[in-house]
């Protein structure tokens, strides 16, 4: 954990926090979308698989922004 806090404050410092954050949040909009996509076009029962994609894709969307936060606090 403490490595990821020094890659963020990293990346704060020379002003990519806004770029870092944003590349997150889509990429967790497309791991999202493909578990949606999973879960209502396929045709199997693994529910827990378009679930799982769905929570990560959330996670990722929202965990940076969070992540900057929390660097700026204890920064």
């Amino acid at each position: 954990m403490d490595e990821a806090l020094e890659v963020v404050e990293l990346a704060a410092d020379a002003g990519f926090e806004g770029a870092l954050v944003w590349v997150f949040r889509l990429l967790g909009l497309v791991v999202a979308l493909a578990g949606l996509g999973l879960w209502l076009l396929a045709d199997f029962s693994l529910l827990w698989l378009p679930a799982a994609l769905l929570a990560v894709g959330l996670l990722l969307a929202v965990v940076p922004d969070l992540l900057l936060s929390l660097v700026e606090l204890a920064g």
